[in-house]
């Protein structure tokens, strides 16, 4: 009778087990362990758009052109060619709906998209300075659907900053957060107009921060994976506080589309150029008159450097800033006010944060020995007016062909006893030029026997260059002219 009882109870014992391990009962653990666990779930942009997206605006521009049966690249809208460069991708047809007017009647009227956001409740507006280039009129269309003319206040090509405004009041606005605050990891939401279609969200991860790119020396940009696409142009990259922290402004693109990388300007940087415009219509920036370069580590061992830190001065202007302090070529600029210069990259914006008229305190390396040199600060000089292209310090870049040039004025044409041409001060070592051997200190005088100018007339050539061909580059190099292959089969673009 015992037994019969142990027996029993193995056996209820044993069904027990059974029971708790089917799937149903599997099942119901699993749920209770994890509602018991602690979750990681993934961010709700909902609340952000709600708060962001009223401030949002959507822009478009239209410019007369001179009409053409064909239309070429050069006639392509801006957003577009900042986006693409010369070359729409297969398969994208470019009619009457994306902005180009009836052909053949002396003038067409070509259109362009962008974003923008609202800073101020008065109609203030930040966007981009390609997406206003050169418009005849500027039209916003608000979260409301009201469409308002808007006028441009003032535009930086060097930052790619604009403010616009609109006539009206009581609009909302976004929360300014703070760029500097951002870090690698965190969430971010982009909101504007892909092709048109408004108030479009995607969203990502700040991938880097104070990026550097070859075409830009005055912005340390936020890198992001947020998709990015013609139209989003001008538009607010914000934290999932729905607070605004840079303008999304460029990508990187081999195909033709996004692929995975985006650069926005930090807003702090945006809204000090925001203030300048408001104030005068241009940004006033510091400017040294000096053509710079990277310090390799041959050139470190053979200026008696320790490390590679720093920008080798490579040209001085005469009688600019740089040159009136007493820099020499061939010293090395390690700091700024203290604040230490690791690539060349931070000197031009070190310098340009500075007030034109302030006194710059610049740690030096010359003949190995450390020494300081306190320079009085120029205004960057403006040849037309605009805040584009200075002189020899400008770092003005050719996007296709991997250069950043400065300009030379007639003395140092007859020093290089050249007629004509710009000075390379900066080689982009993933780009065209690097492959075909140019190098900075080169003068590059023709590019397929077209003269080269200045660096807006290189800009203006290489524009039309063709694509996957050899162009012929004549440059000047120690004393000597000499011509150079350089084939495009690869290239950057803007967004």
């Amino acid at each position: 009778m015992q037994f019969g009882k142990q027996r029993t109870s193995i056996v209820a014992l044993a069904l027990a087990s059974a029971l708790a391990c089917s799937p149903l009962a599997l099942a119901q653990s699993t749920e209770q362990s994890a509602a018991a666990a602690p979750t990681q779930r993934l961010p709700n942009f909902t609340a952000l758009v709600k708060k962001a997206a009223p401030a949002v605006v959507n822009i478009s521009t239209k410019r007369e052109v001179a009409s053409d049966p064909m239309m070429g690249s050069d006639q392509l809208p801006d957003i577009f060619r900042h986006f693409f460069g010369d070359q729409l991708p297969p398969g994208f047809s470019f009619g009457p709906d994306m902005g180009a007017g009836p052909q053949g009647r002396g003038h067409d009227t070509v259109a362009s998209l962008g974003s923008g956001f609202i800073i101020s409740q008065d109609g203030y507006i930040l966007t981009n300075a390609h997406v206003v280039e050169g418009a005849d009129s500027i039209e916003v269309k608000l979260n409301d659907r009201r469409q308002l003319k808007a006028k441009v206040i003032g535009s930086d090509k060097k930052t790619d900053v604009a403010l616009i405004k609109v006539d009206a009041n009581h609009l909302p606005v976004l929360e300014r957060g703070n760029s500097s605050q951002l870090e690698t990891g965190e969430w971010v939401a982009a909101i504007g107009s892909p092709f048109g279609f408004d108030h479009s969200v995607t969203s990502g991860i700040v991938s880097a921060i104070n990026r550097t790119l070859s075409s830009d020396n005055f912005v340390p940009f936020i890198q992001t994976d947020v998709a990015i696409n013609p139209g989003n142009s001008g538009g607010p990259l914000l934290n999932l506080q729905g607070q605004v922290v840079g303008i999304n402004s460029q990508i990187y693109t081999r195909s033709g589309g996004f692929m995975g990388l985006s650069f926005a300007i930090p807003i702090n940087i945006a809204m000090d150029v925001a203030d300048s415009l408001k104030k005068d219509g241009q940004v006033h920036r510091g400017y040294l008159g000096a053509a710079i370069q990277e310090v390799s580590k041959d050139l470190a061992e053979s200026l008696g450097l320790s490390d590679t830190k720093g920008a080798l001065i490579a040209q001085l202007k005469q009688g600019a800033p740089g040159d009136k302090g007493g820099l020499q070529p061939g010293d090395v600029v390690q700091s700024v006010n203290g604040q230490e210069i690791d690539t060349p990259d931070e000197l031009p914006r070190r310098v340009s944060a500075i007030k034109p008229g302030d006194t710059a305190t610049l740690g030096i390396v010359r003949d190995g020995k450390r020494q300081n040199l306190k320079i009085t600060v120029g205004d960057w000089p403006r040849a037309d007016g605009s805040s584009d292209d200075g002189t020899s310090g400008s770092q003005g870049q050719q996007h296709r062909i991997g250069l950043v040039v400065g300009d030379l004025d007639e003395s140092d044409l007859r020093q290089l006893g050249v007629p004509h041409g710009v000075v390379v001060q900066r080689v982009d070592p993933n780009g065209a030029a690097a492959s075909a051997g140019i190098q900075p200190g080169d003068v590059l005088v023709d590019v397929n026997r077209h003269a080269v100018t200045s660096g807006a007339k290189l800009r203006a050539i290489v524009a039309r260059l063709p694509h996957n061909r050899p162009v012929a580059l004549r440059v000047a190099r120690g004393g000597q002219l000499l011509f150079v292959a350089l084939r495009l089969d690869g290239k950057q673009s803007d967004e």
